[in-house]
């Protein structure tokens, strides 16, 4: 375990001193030695069990020396209390936290655990953490503050029915993310490749990969939205480092809907309604009004299982007339979006992957790709035909898409749809070894990934072709994650019945190779996993009980957590178990013995004269990932080379001091950097908060001074509209709740156009300025278009006036 400590401090489990106590492993518990015992080749025996494959989790905020006996003693065995059908949650948060990643970040990186978010659940996520794996653990532990907190960030978790441990897992982290994330710097960013460029003509053809298809709900992405915060409006509305090219694929965060789903980058050119595949096979979610404890229930989310809950593309703009501006201003919003900030968390480190879709037209061979963005992967099961019809496409190499497709039922009619669903319903009923053999987590892995023929009324829109075509989609893994969740769509929910598919996938606990999966651009080394924790579900699609399966990464012994029951089991029985979702860990022997080698160099105590900085979360990765990437230290540097002054005050906690000797040995090994010598805090840097805080003193001013007058007028001659939702983001920065200027001012989802004119559109969200205000902003931020309620009146025409009360006066006197 290493123990993140500055120069001047001691080690708080072994009591050494030293300058190198950041690499303190406990060498003197023996646990290194087992480990170096096995590299050496030595002929001493193995230890019975499970081989200690990662280094072990401790709490190094503890006081007081320890025995061997309780160091040995493995720890995050505690339960969690239920406090209410809440065993979703609770199975849900043990298998998280026996992610060694995750939990190493949250203990030994507990001060870069900062957010000015609510309801601040990564606080109360730590705090968890914390009590979990505490030396004095107590046999459970009541996770009441993480489930207050996510039943603000979501009402579909409150009060006490049952709920789908899935749903949970995709909620908390992406709460999580939302409020450890951090913006890429354009020096961090600069080794990307561009994931959502388009593979032009020429440049592939058919034979170079196999026909493979992404079926189901594993893309996602976390984005910038969210609510406002506190604090009133100013408006009313009137509506009421350098990366190397291994990682190069690095995940990339695109602001938008703070849901799962999405992908990083759309390429114009890649016509793929991703989301149009709505048959039985796809698991659906949707909230119901009565449920029975602990079932899994169905949300908005997995309507659209291909990409979770992925924002809909824009259709382009048809329109034609004079408006050239009204037309140049509906196109800003997504101008907008492609210069977005990225952004990256724990999170997303650990648990993003990303998958190349591809769509090729059958009639011109043209291939259209698009990277999309995963953080769990839905597999299908597939059934006695279906498994059938994937091996026979297997050795044949041609497309199949496992389950029955919706579009056969319009041919069929509704009447073959409903005998079908009630042949499922049966089979369902009936036991695996009657119907079925037995089913791996290959063969789900292979349907997902399987080739998807788009014809019928799911034809492909070719860009060359300029017309409907039939196409295949398939699709690979670019890059694999650090930690591969896997989702098995057990439960099925069809218009007048919903039902569990209970059938065994038997799964390995060691050695899951994703290379067969895996495309041949992928930075990806390591491809094997092994089997971390696993979520399981007893019961039917009405009501249920969850548990979790976890393998101690002290002791590599795996036990069964049962609510506040954690009771040791046998792999045998991990191995038999009816799987739900499953977590599983990158295996990889280099990096225990890139470990090793920097443990040595750092016990050799060779002095230096120079002593580096490095950063604090990096070296976590080192010590935790398979794969740890190049060295980040722009997690504490500015785009200038010094430390950002809002990060001044606490960069202790940032940054950890390595001798020469492993720097060298770091850097030749990742590469990465920059080399950090000097802490000091960035003059550029605090000018320009200066100058902003300024900017933004002086726009908030004026707009209040502007809108008093405004509101001071009796009968303005001119009233001015302003899109809500632009205004919204400019009152988020100048109140200093978002960083970045909203962009350009874009009123064209208020405005529509009417013989040549653009009048307000009925509904929209607006509000009402003063033309005063209208030109301060238009000055500052451009944009448009102009779009009034009320304009000036013209003066009256003496002669049609004169003439207008003549006919007055005659009318009054008939």
């Amino acid at each position: 375990h290493v123990v993140f400590l500055l120069l001047q401090g001691t080690c708080q489990s072994c009591g050494a001193g030293g300058p190198n106590l950041w690499a303190c492993l406990q060498v003197r518990l023996g646990l290194l030695k087992k480990l170096s015992i096995h590299y050496s080749q030595e002929a001493a025996p193995q230890p019975v069990g499970h081989p200690l494959k990662a280094v072990p989790i401790a709490v190094a905020e503890e006081e007081g020396s320890e025995s061997e006996e309780d160091e040995l003693k493995p720890r995050g065995l505690t339960g969690m209390k239920n406090i209410g059908n809440s065993c979703y949650m609770n199975a849900a948060l043990q298998a998280l936290s026996n992610c060694p990643p995750l939990t190493q970040f949250f203990l030994d990186c507990s001060g870069l655990v900062r957010t000015d978010k609510k309801p601040a659940l990564c606080k109360s996520y730590q705090k968890l953490i914390s009590e979990l794996w505490h030396k004095k653990r107590p046999s459970y532990v009541v996770p009441t503050s993480l489930s207050h907190g996510i039943k603000l960030v979501n009402p579909m978790f409150r009060g006490y029915a049952q709920q789908d441990t899935q749903e949970f897992l995709r909620c908390l982290m992406d709460q999580l993310h939302e409020e450890l994330k951090e913006p890429l710097t354009e020096c961090s960013m600069s080794g990307e490749g561009s994931d959502g460029e388009e593979i032009r003509d020429g440049e592939r053809s058919p034979s170079e990969d196999e026909f493979l298809s992404c079926d189901s709900g594993s893309s996602s992405d976390r984005g910038e939205g969210g609510g406002l915060g506190d604090g009133e409006l100013l408006l009313q509305d009137d509506t009421g480092g350098v990366i190397s090219e291994k990682e190069r694929l690095k995940e990339r965060r695109v602001s938008g809907s703070p849901l799962r789903g999405g992908s990083q980058e759309m390429d114009e050119d890649a016509d793929v309604d991703t989301a149009a595949e709505e048959g039985p096979d796809n698991e659906v979610s949707m909230t119901q009004t009565q449920s029975t404890p602990c079932s899994p229930v169905r949300t908005l989310q997995e309507l659209h299982p291909k990409l979770s809950s992925s924002p809909p593309r824009s259709s382009p703009l048809r329109s034609a007339g004079p408006a050239y501006s009204f037309k140049k201003a509906q196109l800003l919003l997504s101008a907008r979006k492609k210069k977005q900030s990225h952004y990256r968390s724990v999170i997303s480190d650990i648990f993003d992957g990303s998958i190349l879709s591809l769509v090729q037209c059958l009639t011109c061979d043209r291939v259209s790709t698009t990277v999309e963005t995963f953080q769990d992967l839905s597999l299908p099961i597939p059934g006695k035909e279906d498994l059938a019809k994937l091996h026979s496409s297997i050795h044949q190499n041609l497309p199949v898409k496992t389950g029955v497709c919706p579009d056969t039922y319009s041919s069929q009619g509704w009447i073959s749809y409903i005998m079908d669903s009630i042949r499922r319903f049966v089979v369902s009923c009936i036991p695996t070894w009657f119907w079925g053999p037995m089913v791996t987590l290959e063969d789900c892995l292979a349907a997902f990934f399987a080739a998807d023929e788009l014809k019928g009324d799911n034809m492909y829109s070719c860009e060359r072709c300029k017309k409907l075509r039939n196409g295949v989609k398939y699709c690979k893994v670019l890059r694999l994650p650090e930690i591969l969740c896997i989702h098995l769509k057990r439960f099925r929910h069809e218009v007048m019945y919903s039902f569990k598919i209970s059938s065994h996938v038997s799964f390995p606990l060691e050695g899951l190779d994703m290379r067969p999966f895996l495309a041949k651009e992928s930075p990806s080394q390591v491809t094997t996993y092994d089997l971390l924790s696993v979520i399981c579900h007893h019961g039917t699609a009405g009501s249920g009980h969850y548990i979790a399966y976890c393998q101690n990464v002290i002791n590599g012994q795996w036990y069964e957590f049962d609510d506040q029951y954690v009771t040791e089991v046998h792999e045998t029985v991990v191995q038999n178990a009816e799987a739900y979702v499953l977590f599983y860990r990158k295996s990889s022997e280099e990096s225990v013995r890139e470990r090793q080698k920097v443990v040595a160099l750092a016990n050799m105590k060779e002095p230096s004269l120079l002593q580096f900085y490095i950063s604090r979360e990096w070296l976590n990765k080192f010590n935790t990932f398979a794969e740890p990437g190049p060295i980040s230290n722009h997690t504490f540097l500015c785009q200038h080379g010094g430390i950002p002054p809002n990060k001044y005050h606490y960069i202790d906690d940032l940054v950890v001091i390595v001798p020469q000797n492993v720097w060298e040995y770091l850097y030749n090994s990742f590469g990465g950097g920059p080399a950090v010598n000097h802490l000091y805090m960035c003059a550029i840097c605090q000018v320009e908060i200066e100058a902003l805080a300024k900017r933004r003193k002086m726009e908030i001013d004026t707009f209040i001074k502007l809108n008093k007058e405004f509101q001071a007028e009796e009968a303005p001659t001119v009233i001015l509209c302003i899109s809500m939702q632009w205004f919204r983001e400019w009152e988020s920065f100048v109140k200093g709740k978002d960083n970045e200027p909203p962009g350009p001012i874009d009123n064209s989802k208020i405005g529509v156009m009417k013989g040549g004119h653009i009048q307000l559109k009925q509904g929209a969200d607006y509000g009402q300025i003063s033309e005063e205000t209208w030109q301060y902003l238009l000055g500052i931020y451009g944009g448009g278009p102009e779009i009034a309620v009320r304009q000036t009146v013209a003066p009256a025409d003496p002669d049609s006036l004169h003439g207008e009360r003549k006919i007055e006066a005659e009318t009054r006197a008939l």
